[in-house]
């Protein structure tokens, strides 16, 4: 709610000294932004729509917005969110574009069950609007919603990518650390413990036309729609939540960013260990799910 709120102002102060066209446009954000998710150690993930008639007025209100973009993207920064190392951000003629031009840009990853086309998927298909006419947004992911249902391929491609790692949690319930020269004997909690809630809670909000994106909300308007018993929901929704919480804790203590996400299990209360466990039991669970309905059905 604040890296909202300060967003909402930046774009406010900037848009004062620029003059904009006179169209409707608005200010996304996607990846943990879009779902609600930023913690400490964050950066920027965003997008400019807006309306237009035809590629030419795209293209001609593109090179009036795009100035502005950039200027909101440099002052988000100066404000503490860094610029995206993958350049996601507005300021990027890629994604300043008109509603035909983001459906386009949508359409072209769903009919492409590729790893550059999942990738993109797990951070531009959490879009919310942050400022402008959120019309917009509402028809893309409306648009996207009604698609994405039919594309089992990709849909499948989603899982196998979502799957592809192997669990720190081995034998007879004792962790497994992944094999960093940096950082040994550490788990990432971001990889391991939330990414699994995130991504399952994607597809299975894109499998059934879920508008949320918020992946408890996403969760919680999914469990009925798979006959999931409530305590079963609970435990998924318990288990992010503590894992988010150690996250955030571990980001505060960190003495460096690139340590922001890893924890020493050994280094943990007795509590936080056995409740770091549950939290690997119920990935797992929540893998089996999502194979079992998405690739052994297929």
């Amino acid at each position: 709610a604040l890296n909202d709120l300060i967003g909402l102002r930046t774009i406010d102060l900037v848009s004062a000294d620029h003059e904009l066209p006179y169209v409707p446009w608005c200010w996304m954000v996607f990846g943990s932004e879009g779902r609600l998710e930023q913690t400490l150690s964050t950066d920027q993930d965003n997008g400019l729509i807006f309306a237009a008639e035809s590629k030419e007025e795209a293209e001609s209100l593109r090179s009036i917005f795009l100035p502005f973009a950039r200027a909101v993207n440099d002052a988000l920064a100066a404000c503490g969110f860094p610029l995206c190392k993958g350049n996601i951000m507005a300021g990027n003629p890629e994604l300043c574009l008109s509603l035909a031009e983001w459906k386009d840009k949508f359409s072209g990853w769903l009919n492409e069950a590729e790893p550059q086309a999942i990738l993109n998927a797990t951070i531009f298909f959490d879009l919310r609007p942050l400022f402008g006419d959120e019309h917009l947004v509402v028809d893309l992911q409306a648009w996207l919603l009604k698609r994405a249902p039919e594309k089992g391929a990709f849909l499948r491609a989603m899982v196998e990518g979502t799957l592809n790692w192997h669990s720190p949690l081995g034998w007879l319930s004792r962790f497994r650390y992944e094999d960093s020269k940096d950082f040994p004997h550490t788990i990432d909690l971001k990889v391991h413990g939330v990414r699994p809630f995130v991504d399952a809670a994607r597809i299975w909000a894109l499998a059934r036309g879920v508008s949320a994106t918020n992946t408890a909300a996403r969760l919680r308007a999914v469990g009925p729609l798979l006959h999931q018993k409530a305590e079963e929901t609970s435990a998924f929704l318990g288990a992010l939540s503590q894992v988010q919480r150690m996250r955030l804790a571990n980001q505060v203590a960190a003495t460096e960013p690139a340590a922001a996400n890893r924890v020493d299990p050994d280094r943990l209360n007795e509590l936080d260990r056995q409740i770091l466990k549950e939290v690997f039991r119920q990935v797992k669970q929540l893998e089996r799910l999502i194979e079992v309905e998405f690739l052994r059905t297929s």
